[in-house]
């Protein structure tokens, strides 16, 4: 039996962060993953672009992870635009209008893992378990216990699940979690496009789907479509002429030819929201804990937010020489991180479902609340200043 301070399941982004956020504070961390060691340091591109805002940002600089990012790599967003329908109109949110140079910036979802991995690799006090599943997880007063399927058996203080949306540990410690199945799949790509995108990302609301039009650097473009199964089946085999073409229409050609550069992923769309982020001895973090739409772009981005609050707190218990997995420890997270998450994500699911909906009412409300939302300057400042803030 092996004893850690802290078991991590998950060494995606958000858990391997979260170890190095507990580095050097006393503690001996485990990380357990069932992907390989190899893949966890060279992972493959996946098609996915993340939106990083600036408290992500400082977040990552002050764990060290930034720096293993290629400047190269990172694309600014310096402006947002909100489309409706066929509707010229565009609710507009300029980095400018908050005395900022940028809204926030886009890094590929492979180049973050492998930072990721790399800030890791070395540090004396995290274990990288790796080639491995848990097969039990359960906890008392005095600890916590997972079984991995190799028969190992880990004790600790305080089990943390950072392994996705479908959580298994979050299943096995007996939380139950509120999942929106959109009923579509989210197709992604990388296009490179025939005139400059002046940094600009483009939400398009179409009637049934949405099309997001993300700016990377090289003159290339993130395409993220949510479409019926149907439709994607038919996107996702399409010879790449035709491809092209299709996206340049759906886009009105506002950047002339767009050319498809590489492979195109689909993923299924669900949100996921744990009905509770702690147990006895045991938290969630990540997408275990919200996973969210992508329209809003925050996924990753509360899951930098909440590791960031509870290794902070566990810091200060440490430093107190207090119990790292109390109850009121784990429930100052709870609090903290549901306040943060909960009304943008209803907030995010209400948007997707209102301006995916073909009716005429739908349309008609739409294009209103956009209309009212470009003219209410407090409320563009403050979604900015969300974005923005350091």
């Amino acid at each position: 039996m092996k004893n850690y301070d802290v078991i991590i399941i998950g060494a995606g982004p958000v858990g391997l962060c979260f170890s190095a956020a507990l580095s050097g504070c006393g503690l001996k961390i485990a990380v357990i993953e069932k992907q390989s060691a190899r893949a966890i340091a060279d992972p493959i591109y996946d098609g996915r672009d993340i939106a990083v805002t600036h408290f992500s940002k400082q977040v990552l600089d002050q764990l060290g992870v930034w720096q293993h990012i290629p400047s190269d790599q990172i694309s600014e967003i310096k402006k947002a635009k909100v489309l409706n329908g066929t509707s010229l109109y565009a609710l507009e949110f300029n980095a400018s209008d908050m005395g900022k140079k940028a809204l926030g910036c886009l890094v590929s979802n492979h180049l973050i893992r492998k930072a990721a991995f790399e800030n890791i690799k070395g540090l004396p006090d995290v274990d990288l378990i790796t080639d491995v599943t848990t097969e039990e997880a359960y906890s008392n007063n005095l600890s916590a216990h997972i079984k991995l399927l190799n028969g190992e058996k880990l004790n600790c203080q305080l089990l943390v699940a950072s392994d996705g949306r479908f959580s298994k540990i979050r299943q096995k410690m007996g939380i139950s979690a509120k999942m929106q199945d959109f009923g579509r799949l989210i197709i992604v790509c990388q296009m490179e496009l025939e005139t400059y995108h002046d940094n600009v990302a483009y939400e398009c609301f179409h009637y049934g789907s949405t099309l997001a039009v993300l700016p990377l650097c090289g003159n290339k473009v993130s395409i993220i479509m949510t479409v019926y199964q149907h439709e994607a089946d038919i996107l996702m085999n399409m010879p790449t002429e035709q491809f092209n073409t299709n996206i340049e229409q759906r886009f009105s050609s506002k950047y002339g030819k767009m050319m498809l550069k590489g492979e195109r992923y689909s993923y299924p769309l669900t949100s996921v929201y744990a009905d509770r982020f702690i147990g006895q001895r045991f938290a969630l973090i990540g997408d275990a804990a919200v996973g969210m739409h992508p329209v809003t772009a925050h996924g990753f981005n509360f899951g930098l937010a909440g590791m960031h609050t509870l290794s902070t707190e566990i810091r200060k218990a440490v430093k107190l020489g207090g119990s790292i997995a109390s109850q009121s420890l784990l429930e100052h997270y709870q609090r903290a991180h549901k306040r943060k998450t909960k009304p943008l994500y209803l907030a995010t699911n209400a948007i997707a479902k209102l301006f995916t909906n073909d009716e005429q009412p739908s349309k008609f409300v739409r294009d209103i609340l956009l209309k009212i939302a470009n003219r209410a300057s407090p409320l563009k400042k403050m979604i900015i200043s969300t974005l923005t803030k350091s």
